[in-house]
């Protein structure tokens, strides 16, 4: 996973925040666990839009949801 300052984000609430970072780091049984609970709403078939159960939108760039593919 990248390293991503998620501690300096725009809006919303930190505990989401901390959930969609430890399911981005999670392999997808347990991020999909984690985004239940948290009570995220995935909006986008890529998971980079999400909302939370208050309507508060949060952006994930497509790099933090991926490993890297053009590294030796």
């Amino acid at each position: 996973m990248k390293h991503v300052q998620y501690n300096q984000h725009f809006g919303g609430s930190c505990e989401i925040w901390d959930a969609l970072r430890a399911a981005a780091e999670a392999d997808l049984t347990l991020a999909q666990t984690i985004v239940e609970r948290a009570g995220v709403i995935v909006q986008s078939a890529d998971s980079t839009t999400c909302y939370d159960e208050r309507g508060a939108r949060y952006e994930l760039p497509k790099y933090v949801l991926s490993e890297p593919t053009n590294l030796i």
